[in-house]
């Protein structure tokens, strides 16, 4: 896990247990890169998702199976007008970006455990998609889409029995491999 930018460590700190658990794997904290503004866009006044995970990429350590960043910059992609998080499917890297997972961002005083939870279920949703996992039906799912705050407050932080069973399947096609 690597920040890029400014993200309090209440937030990676909460992360980083919940995805071991979920995945099965050691998640180790790399160092943070710098604020990306080589990735701002002044028309939008937003910051590219792909221009960040370029510099993902390019920071991974060797061996690392995924990489994921988080961020507190808002991030967009030229097809919609925010984003939560994006992955690669079935890649090696993923972004989350908390600006809009905050409750400040609306104007809402701002809760700790209510932005951890948030992260936690983007952060798996996002990493999800890199082991082939695509969007579920199911609106409880950690991969169900979530293009508002209700919809990632909806769903659990944890997948469902069918999304656990081809996360499973990839993983151990991973292993054959």
């Amino acid at each position: 896990m690597i920040r890029v930018g400014a993200v309090e460590d209440a937030v990676p700190d909460a992360v980083a247990p919940r995805l071991e658990a979920e995945f099965g794997l050691e998640v180790r904290q790399m160092a943070a890169l710098s604020d990306p503004a080589y990735a701002f866009d002044a028309r939008r006044a937003q910051y590219s998702s792909v221009e960040i995970m370029k510099r993902l990429l390019d920071a991974a350590p060797p061996g690392a199976g995924r990489v994921l960043g988080i961020t507190g910059r808002d991030i967009f992609i030229p097809m919609l007008s925010f984003l939560f998080g994006q992955a690669q499917l079935g890649g090696r890297v993923a972004l989350v970006s908390v600006a809009r997972l905050r409750q400040e961002f609306y104007g809402i005083p701002g809760m700790t455990h209510r932005l951890q939870e948030r992260a936690i279920k983007e952060s798996l949703h996002e990493l999800g998609h890199t082991f082939g996992l695509t969007h579920c039906p199911d609106a409880r799912c950690a991969m169900s889409l979530s293009t508002n705050l209700q919809q990632v407050d909806t769903k659990d932080a944890v997948f469902c029995a069918a999304c656990r069973g081809r996360l499973e399947n990839s993983r151990l096609g991973a292993a054959e491999q």
